[in-house]
């Protein structure tokens, strides 16, 4: 996993989280602290459908942790979310990549999935 925190200048947010290696190993409490999600972005180069999954969670287990938000990006493409009000994690940010949409799906991606997403 290759995860970064970038600190972002206001308006856009406080922090631009990036994962080059998004799996489906939880990365748990990547800002550190609660927080309002913004915006997301996946760039799949797979073959198949991938799910990004975030919890509003300081730890988390893919397949165990229940997700707060599930989103879905087709084979071989790049999908942007844009939150205008934000969502609200006050427990922290939590995510992870599968194959499949239900909670308790730990599939990992054959190839390797980019995630990117704005907080504040």
């Amino acid at each position: 996993m290759a995860v970064t925190v970038t600190n972002q200048s206001n308006p856009l947010g406080a922090r631009l989280v990036q994962d080059t290696v998004a799996t489906n190993v939880a990365v748990e409490n990547t800002t550190g602290t609660f927080g309002t999600l913004y915006a997301v972005e996946i760039v799949n180069s797979a073959g198949t459908i991938v799910y990004f999954k975030l919890a509003n969670a300081g730890d988390a287990t893919a397949g165990t942790t229940a997700t707060d938000v599930v989103l879905m990006c087709a084979a071989s493409s790049t999908q942007n979310y844009v939150f205008p009000s934000g969502i609200y994690f006050n427990s922290g940010f939590s995510h992870w990549c599968t194959t499949g949409a239900a909670q308790d799906n730990t599939d990992a991606p054959g190839s390797a999935v980019i995630a990117r997403y704005v907080t504040s």
